[in-house]
């Protein structure tokens, strides 16, 4: 919409807004406060998820936004409303995911007077944005809206609330659109400085045992197609973070998978024995990084991230480069020369042979063989969407990812009950793909609601509960360095989620054997809608290999 638009009301324009940043969904629950935006929606062409839980709006909104890599959006109402956002909107800020949530306010004449339903959300989630902003004037409705946008999708990429009193909305005022957003002090750098970028490529020509460690900020910018080009022209090694699965193909020879606590082997011996570390969009997380002090003693360290903030914030850096990874590796590539390697690859090579992956596959139903039917499968442009627990690292593990986008998870936070919400988002945000959601079954009671919502719209995500009767991953710190005392981690009682699916209508089934799995998945690929599939694995079953807190990334614990 272009020139002045008089007499809209604040709805009105908020609709306007959504309409001109291209958003086509948006996922909500409606409440007292927010019926005026909720009113002008009714004759507006986005589509609107109606979700069963704020937390669940929320969650969907992440997860459309991390499929999609979009601007993802969601609606509440005041009050609890807001709050129950607050998990979603802390989860999608360590995660660094774009987000703008939406939320009715009381009138502005009665904000601060504990009126009904009011809640001081501006205040609640400063420490949890990117940016918030509470509405006072109909006249700065439009700008602040389209700021919230480009806050949220540029520079380190975050969530943004806008908090809007009921009178905004109803007010009527004039909207002129802003071509050009500049909000002063905000000025994000996107090139690398030219020396920094001399020395790291001096840097990685002398290297003799370089490897790259790669996060979500590979994602976040796009820089996939920039990063292959740089690994193999480099001919360097290749570990991810959680966040960074898919930025690089799995079973790529150059790949090493998953760094840190649950990390392989091969990746924490590569990165311990290096002599160059070159870190790409990521913030040495504890779970990556373990004791710092044994990290990588002998390696310099080159550190691109487009948060000045992070660098250098946990581990000494030698080479810092503050840009947005894509623009740095495109200046990067522009200069670099091949090099031979064959004696490090070779030793990392020794490295996967010796420590693969795996596990004793006697007993009950194991959790790896799951996934490594999912991998069988190769369903069509898959994206697997995680809780947080056991069932996340093994995911982690197992899973092959060879796209970007596709591996959907809780890194920061460990939000459990993210995975199935953020999957639906997911689904709606990619309808040409195939969605499963591994989950657990502590983390999928959770949201357990938004059954309703997968079943409302027939969203044909794929729902596989890996059932242990345990709340797993405390049980197995519990059974590890708490001398097996499992206080409140084992669930006496659980539901039958098959049951639990069908009063929803939507069709699962229960697996309990290695024969029966294949079958169970081809079935719910076949269905057209969503589908549920309860597998009782084995319950102690634990994630190896394992880095125990507080120690160094090669001081590994493996399975007896």
């Amino acid at each position: 919409m272009t020139g002045n638009t008089a007499n809209r009301k604040g709805s009105e324009i908020i609709v306007d807004v959504l309409q001109a940043e291209g958003v086509d969904v948006l996922f909500g629950f409606p409440g007292g406060q927010i019926i005026p935006l909720y009113d002008a929606l009714y004759d507006c062409p986005i589509r609107h998820i109606l979700t069963r839980h704020e937390q669940g709006a929320v969650h969907a909104a992440d997860g459309y936004a991390r499929a999609t890599g979009k601007v993802g959006v969601c609606i509440a109402t005041s009050g609890p409303g807001a709050t129950n956002l607050v998990t979603g909107l802390t989860n999608a800020y360590m995660d660094s995911v774009p987000l703008v949530a939406l939320t009715g306010q009381v009138p502005t004449s009665m904000i601060g007077n504990d009126s009904f339903q009011e809640a001081d959300i501006y205040g609640i989630s400063i420490p949890i944005t990117k940016y918030n902003y509470l509405v006072k004037d109909i006249g700065d409705l439009g700008r602040t809206l389209q700021e919230a946008f480009y806050l949220a999708r540029t520079g380190r990429p975050g969530p943004v609330l806008v908090d809007l009193p009921r009178d905004i909305q109803d007010g009527r005022g004039k909207y002129k659109p802003v071509k050009d957003i500049r909000i002063p002090s905000y000025h994000p750098t996107f090139k690398g400085h030219p020396k920094q970028i001399e020395t790291a490529l001096k840097a990685i020509r002398e290297a003799e045992r370089p490897v790259a460690y790669v996060g979500g900020g590979i994602i976040s910018a796009g820089a996939t197609e920039e990063l292959q080009r740089f690994i193999r022209s480099n001919q360097m090694p290749i570990t991810n973070t959680l966040l960074g699965k898919g930025s690089f193909p799995d079973d790529d020879p150059l790949a090493l998978g998953m760094l840190g606590m649950h990390g392989t082997r091969y990746a924490n011996y590569s990165i311990f024995h290096s002599d160059l570390i070159v870190a790409l969009g990521v913030r040495f997380d504890d779970r990556v990084a373990g004791d710092v002090k044994k990290f990588a003693p002998q390696a310099k360290v080159i550190h691109v991230d487009i948060d000045p903030a992070e660098i250098g914030k946990r581990v000494n850096v030698d080479i810092p480069i503050v840009g947005d990874v894509k623009t740095v590796l495109g200046q990067l590539l522009g200069k670099s020369k091949a090099v031979d390697r064959k004696k490090w690859l070779d030793q990392i090579a020794q490295w996967k042979q010796e420590h693969p992956l795996s596990y004793k596959k006697e007993g009950r139903l194991k959790p790896q063989f799951v996934l490594e039917c999912v991998n069988s499968l190769q369903p069509r442009d898959l994206i697997v969407s995680t809780d947080v627990g056991q069932h996340q690292m093994w995911a982690a593990q197992y899973i092959v990812s060879r796209s970007p986008r596709s591996f959907i998870s809780s890194g920061g936070l460990g939000t459990m009950g993210f995975g199935f919400p953020a999957a639906i988002g997911a689904q709606v945000g990619c309808p040409e793909k195939t969605v499963i959601v591994i989950s657990g079954d502590g983390s999928f009671q959770m949201n357990i609601q938004e059954l309703a919502t997968a079943r409302a719209y027939q969203i044909p995500v794929k729902i596989f509960i890996f059932n242990n009767g345990y709340l797993g991953m405390v049980r197995q710190w519990q059974e590890l360095f708490w001398n097996k005392r499992y206080s409140q981690t084992h669930f006496e009682f659980n539901p039958d989620f098959v049951k639990v699916a069908e009063g929803y209508d939507i069709p699962g089934r229960t697996v309990g054997t290695a024969e029966e799995v294949l079958p169970a998945m081809e079935e719910a690929l076949a269905v057209k809608g969503p589908y549920l599939i309860d597998f009782h694995i084995e319950p102690e079953e634990n994630v190896y290999p394992m880095v125990p807190p507080g120690k160094g990334i090669c001081e590994i614990m493996e399975e007896c």
